[in-house]
């Protein structure tokens, strides 16, 4: 087999990426270990900010988006038993999210692959690269039980953190930046009604609460616990109790409940490689870099990152310059690290930490404080949130 680009994982970043360079007209074969039902089942993120919403309508992939998607123009920071509005419109005028599920953005993009007689493999083992430092890489992969090989000119590594690409650059090219948070978040999805119109964030002193949607009918919604929780010791009577405990604390607002759909627990942590490439070999998403979720940035960094590849790609195959190529991970990590630091910041202003004591609650509250009645502090919440315009 041969293709001008192969793809390693048919996530948002990998399938995005192929849909973007088919539109160049530059081909590519995206290999997926998981089957379609998976990756068009896994619950992930589900907040796209303005430049993500942007580039699915420009690729023309955005119709059951636009038809189905929540915009929201403001989100709430709730705590002290008052309730705090973040005005989009009034802060960042033109600029929203929108809430999509991660999922649909990704039988949105499979659908518009296959369409276009796009190659997206499924259920794959034993994938494999090579000769990521010579001019000649590939991919070798096993599909009903033979081996296969994929020829390209350059490998996108879009496979997520425990995926195959990153690992293959030999050791000493990179340099990891981590940090682990002392909790997680226990994450439901309820077939209710959304309480609320818009996002809710709330800081209170039993730890930190989001209530989130999907769709008019489905909720989504998040419980701060212990890293090392077990998931058996919270039963949906106890789930909906403690939601209602953190979430109902200001006059006149009631949680709707019902039956619960899914429950998992998701560890909280930062992480960035550096380089984002190697050789033939260029990394994106979450192979690249993971944030903590409160800042809502995971699957719309992914997208950045693809935008830049894409340009870089589609200059050097036309022309040859490499000069974008070679500078594809400097792009990438200027917005990778303002998205760590939102995040960081976003976790550490609303979620309590066992080891601050009086004074560190009270630091944490004046600063809840300033966001909320500073227009300057609200807009810098605003602008990151809704995602900063894309660089030129």
């Amino acid at each position: 087999m041969r293709t001008q680009v192969g793809i390693v994982g048919a996530g948002p970043a990998g399938l995005l990426l192929s849909h973007l360079l088919h539109l160049r007209g530059i081909d590519s074969v995206v290999l997926e270990i998981r089957s379609r039902e998976y990756v068009e089942k896994r619950l992930r993120a589900g907040v796209l900010e303005q430049g993500t919403v942007d580039t699915l309508n420009e690729a023309g992939v955005g119709e059951r988006m636009r038809r189905e998607g929540l915009p929201h123009h403001g989100i709430e920071l709730r705590y002290g038993g008052r309730a705090h509005r973040i005005a989009f419109e009034k802060l960042v005028p033109g600029r929203a999210i929108t809430v999509y599920g991660q999922q649909e953005v990704v039988k949105d993009l499979i659908t518009a692959r296959l369409a276009a007689g796009g190659e997206v493999l499924f259920d794959l083992s034993g994938v494999a690269v090579h000769g990521i430092d010579s001019g000649a890489p590939a991919i070798t992969f096993i599909r009903d039980g033979e081996t296969l090989r994929l020829d390209c000119d350059v490998i996108a590594g879009c496979d997520g953190f425990h995926g195959v690409t990153r690992p293959s650059i030999p050791e000493g090219v990179l340099t990891a930046y981590e940090r682990d948070y002392p909790f997680a978040w226990l994450g439901v999805l309820a077939r209710v009604p959304p309480s609320t119109e818009e996002l809710i964030y709330a800081h209170s002193d039993r730890g930190f609460a989001l209530h989130s949607m999907r769709s008019p009918l489905l909720s989504r919604f998040y419980l701060q616990v212990p890293p090392d929780e077990d998931l058996a010791g919270w039963p949906d009577e106890r789930i909906w109790s403690e939601l209602k405990a953190r979430l109902e604390t200001v006059p006149g607002f009631a949680l709707t409940t019902g039956p619960i759909l899914e429950k998992g627990i998701t560890p909280m942590r930062s992480f960035v490689a550096e380089p984002m490439q190697y050789g033939r070999l260029y990394l994106a998403g979450d192979a690249a870099h993971i944030v903590p979720p409160t800042g809502a940035k995971g699957l719309n960094l992914a997208v950045a990152d693809v935008r830049l590849l894409t340009e870089a790609l589609a200059a050097w195959c036309s022309t040859g310059d490499a000069e974008l190529l070679d500078g594809y991970s400097r792009a990438c990590l200027k917005r990778v690290w303002r998205a760590q630091h939102f995040s960081w910041w976003m976790t550490t202003l609303l979620h309590t930490f066992e080891s601050d004591d009086a004074y560190g609650r009270r630091l944490q509250l004046s600063y809840l404080d300033y966001v909320t009645s500073s227009e300057a502090a609200a807009t810098t919440l605003a602008e990151n949130y809704v995602g900063l315009p894309y660089d030129k």
